[in-house]
């Protein structure tokens, strides 16, 4: 099976604009995603996609693979679609199954790549999604952090940015997990996900894939121990510096 990860990234986030090139621990944010990512085994290849020279230029001092993208990308899923194209006509390969890994993840883990690409195994899943344990109340209610709900399957029922599943009759033993920017597709699902237009769900939460889930689609939800974070704010960098710091992968890759 021919797998690859893009990892999306731009300079002009509106949150947090400039953040794949914000330092963690004297390294940009970009490097640690692009490292970390690198090292899951089964990835025949990664490659950061980005419509940034500045990025570019960084990425390709580390060694790595850079795909150049247009400027006119609002979603993470349209530049990965692109990056895809071109890496097939660059190749000559066609890709099974493509990991988009968000330029805002340096927390992430490479057995939890591993794990997204061994459910691809499995001939009936086409879209499989890391979520993370929620372990506490105010991450519970920031609308900032997509909540998925999931059946006994572990495959999403629903993604929304409000408290799901609610609290109002206590929630005591309900398990709380939140949406990682972590998700792989195969092939020809991400193309016509790109193809397929928006849907009401998706407008109304802000969260992409309610278009495959309002369209009867699924997504297997696959859960991580470690605790991950998308740094969208300055203040959540140096949140994610500090976990950095206890985490061991850190030395391996850090010069």
């Amino acid at each position: 099976m021919n797998v690859i990860a893009v990892l999306p990234a731009r300079m002009g986030a509106t949150r947090f604009p400039g953040k794949p090139l914000a330092k963690l621990h004297g390294m940009p944010m970009i490097g640690h995603c692009y490292l970390r990512t690198r090292m899951a085994p089964g990835l025949t290849a990664t490659y950061v996609a980005t419509c940034d020279e500045v990025i570019a230029d960084y990425v390709k001092s580390i060694g790595g693979a850079v795909v150049m993208t247009a400027d006119t990308h609002n979603r993470a899923t349209d530049r990965t679609a692109e990056a895809l194209e071109k890496i097939e006509a660059e190749t000559g390969e066609t890709i099974d199954v493509v990991i988009m890994i968000q330029g805002d993840e340096p927390l992430i883990q490479p057995h939890d790549v591993e794990a997204m690409i061994r459910h691809f195994d499995d001939p009936k899943v086409e879209i499989v999604n890391i979520m993370a344990h929620i372990r506490d109340d105010e991450t519970f209610r920031d609308v900032n952090n997509v909540k998925v709900a999931v059946d006994r399957n572990m495959d999403a029922l629903y993604m929304s940015r409000e408290a799901i599943p609610s609290a109002w009759k206590g929630g005591a033993g309900a398990p709380r997990y939140m949406q990682i920017g972590a998700i792989a597709f195969r092939r020809d699902v991400l193309l016509k996900f790109n193809a397929t237009p928006e849907s009401p769900l998706e407008q109304a939460e802000s969260v992409d894939m309610n278009r495959v889930l309002e369209a009867g689609g699924s997504i297997r939800m696959v859960p991580t121990d470690a605790i991950m974070l998308g740094v969208d704010t300055e203040g959540e960098l140096h949140t994610a510096e500090d976990l950095l710091a206890k985490d061991p992968l850190l030395a391996s890759y850090l010069q």
